[in-house]
């Protein structure tokens, strides 16, 4: 029987260390061998990032130890940071450490060896993507090297390292392009395929898809597909030889192959390649391609060629990030569900059986704590769909009271250009759990709805994000789930520029929770950021004389409601520079926690619960709640 206790009050199990504690999720999934291999998060252990092998008996083990950090920089938000293979009877993966950006070599015995030098130019040498062609002695990467000391001082090739230490790097092609993805070597190892674009576009604006010979990457790759509007993502080559790619040219990110279109859908089977190495499909030997895709959440299929059919995964995940692998009939992602946290699933697409392999989810309180999303389109501004997922109050022993509304916080994901995965997120619980409803808004402008819907966001940054996020909240005011007195809004990111620009532009919100935003558009474009976003203003906004009107610090003497902010220090995305200008100029009560050691998104279980904790004291305070005291727990 519950218990009827006002919305905010409920005691909870979902503690703040409980859900630091259970941040990030597996990536870059690999076959070694025989042995599936990822890398995992250790929030606990400063935040850094290990490789984990699945041996054949089934044991799950990690491979190095602290200090190591397979994490690679280049373009800040990193690529994949590893390969590995068997050859010959010998272990032998390339990995990118954190700390220095050296690749690495691991053989199973001893301590790795770098392979790469270290630069003390700028941002120095860096490294990613990484393709391990052993018989050539040679691992064949992305390389980013800083000439100068600015942000946007740096060139990028492919090129090829030697396994045997010596440093000798040749550059494979030359650096007229800005913007390169790790190569891909075709099954008769004569050619090689990449994307590339140039500034001010980003990948998902244009690129261009690039074919050459191996011995002529250097002069005159030739583009089969791609341009100025049209965005390919990702390329592959199937056994047979054939080119695999995904293009958005129908308006959807959908799977060619030289040139054809293989399953016509209003659904995305691609997304915005953040990070360098995301693979949303993989050929497997037969000719059928597993494939991660779409309307909104993800999920993960096989699609027959000949037929347009996909035979979909039967199981409960409802999402699935974009990373793959694939081994004879095995196919093996990382897949979550509202009830679940991602895990590394396989199937065996002979048989359709699925299982988990890795980094099973093992539920940390009772279930019944969990929120309970429902996926929703609102109508916005002009008619126009927004789409959202709300996830109301839920706890099975309280109730809110006969006639009280629960406070409710708009959630504005990160990107812009991303969207918010269907998945269970402790963090959403901790609020939920307490009483406190929350809605993650796709605003225009976010993947995985097609082309036309990313476009509502061209040079509309500021406005139709504001907008959609300030509809949504209204409506479920107006519905009467709700409480129209007690919204907030919180963000990091792209999404910390919509909380802020909300509290500026609307006077929907009672306060806001503001992590690592974008807040001057003015220093951002100008060398005050990295070099892959340094003209994503020119698509977002517009011309310069734009960035005044739509700028947060500009306007931050309209912020008339409380906030929390939150920086990490070590952020050259979003420098700890703009808050400071942005605090100088408010006149309301807020508070400014910074982070040493974080960078952009924080990694640090210690620097996430105590800025869950500070978020909750924001929402007591401005919402009048008294929250039930949590147990002190420890987080290393």
């Amino acid at each position: 029987m519950t218990r009827a206790l006002p919305h905010g009050d409920w005691p909870s199990p979902v503690t703040a260390a409980l859900a630091a504690a259970h941040d990030g999720r597996p990536d870059d999934l690999g076959f070694v061998g025989e042995e599936v291999w990822w890398t995992a998060p250790r929030p606990a252990e400063a935040g850094r990032r290990t490789l984990v092998r699945r041996r054949a008996d089934g044991t799950e083990e990690p491979v190095l130890a602290a200090p190591w950090n397979v994490r690679s920089r280049v373009h800040e938000y990193g690529g994949r940071p590893w390969a590995g293979t068997v050859h010959e009877g010998q272990l032998l993966v390339v990995f990118v450490h954190f700390t220095d950006q050296r690749l690495y070599l691991y053989d199973g015995a001893g301590e790795p060896r770098p392979l790469t030098p270290v630069s003390g130019v700028g941002g120095g040498l860096r490294w990613a993507d990484p393709v391990l062609l052993p018989e050539r002695g040679e691992v064949w990467c992305v390389r980013e090297e800083f000439t100068g000391e600015a942000p946007t001082d740096v060139r990028r090739v492919l090129a090829a390292v030697p396994l045997d230490g010596s440093g000798r790097v040749r550059e494979l092609t030359d650096d007229s392009r800005r913007f390169v993805t790790g190569p891909r070597l075709s099954p008769d190892g004569r050619r090689m395929a990449w994307i590339a674009w140039d500034h001010p576009r980003m990948p998902w604006d244009g690129t261009e898809l690039l074919v050459a010979g191996i011995d002529e990457a250097a002069g005159a790759p030739q583009v089969v597909a791609g341009g100025p509007d049209e965005s390919v993502v990702q390329v592959e080559w199937a056994p047979d030889g054939g080119l695999l790619y995904v293009s958005d040219r129908s308006g959807w990110w959908n799977l060619h192959r030289d040139g054809r279109q293989l399953c016509p859908r209003e659904e995305e089977f691609g997304g915005a390649l953040w990070k360098l190495g995301q693979r949303w499909f993989a050929p497997l030997a037969d000719g059928r391609i597993a494939v991660v895709h779409g309307r909104g959440a993800a999920a993960l299929g096989v699609l027959d060629p000949d037929s347009g059919e996909i035979a979909q995964l039967d199981g409960p995940w409802t999402e699935f990030a974009a990373t793959l692998a694939v081994r004879g009939d095995r196919v093996v992602a990382v897949g979550a569900s509202p009830a679940g946290g991602y895990e590394v699933v396989e199937l065996d697409s002979a048989s359709g059986r699925t299982r988990v392999i890795g980094a099973a989810h093992t539920d940390p309180v009772d279930p019944a704590y969990y929120p309970r999303p429902v996926t929703r389109t609102f109508t916005g501004p002009g008619g126009r769909a927004v789409h959202a997922q709300v996830y109301p109050p839920n706890n099975p022993e309280h109730t809110g009271p006969a006639g009280e509304l629960p406070p409710y916080v708009v959630h504005a994901h990160g990107g812009p250009t991303d969207r918010a995965p269907l998945v269970l997120d402790l963090e959403i619980a901790y609020l939920t759990s307490r009483g406190i409803g929350v809605v993650e808004v796709d605003y225009g402008g976010s993947t995985g709805y097609g082309r036309a819907y990313r476009e509502r966001l061209r040079g509309q940054w500021g406005v139709v994000d504001v907008e959609d996020c300030a509809a949504v909240a209204l409506a479920l005011a107006e519905e009467g789930l709700a409480d129209r007195e007690r919204l907030a809004i919180r963000g990091g990111s792209a999404g910390g520029w919509t909380a802020a620009a909300s509290l500026a532009r609307t006077d929907v919100y009672a306060c806001a929770a503001i992590r690592y935003p974008v807040l001057d558009p003015v220093t951002w474009a100008d060398g005050g950021t990295h070099d892959l976003e340094s003209r994503y203003l020119d698509g977002l906004i517009g011309p310069p004389d734009r960035y005044a009107e739509r700028s947060p610090l500009a306007h931050a003497d309209r912020v008339t409601v409380p906030f929390l902010l939150l920086q990490g220090l070590d952020d050259v995305i979003c420098p700890p520079a703009q808050c400071d200008r942005f605090l100088a100029r408010v006149d309301v009560p807020h508070t400014y926690l910074t982070f040493e050691g974080e960078g952009h998104g924080f990694r640090r279980a210690a620097t996430n619960m105590r800025a869950l904790e500070a978020e909750l004291a924001l929402y007591a305070e401005v919402f009048g709640l008294n929250p039930a005291k949590e147990a002190p727990q420890c987080t290393s």
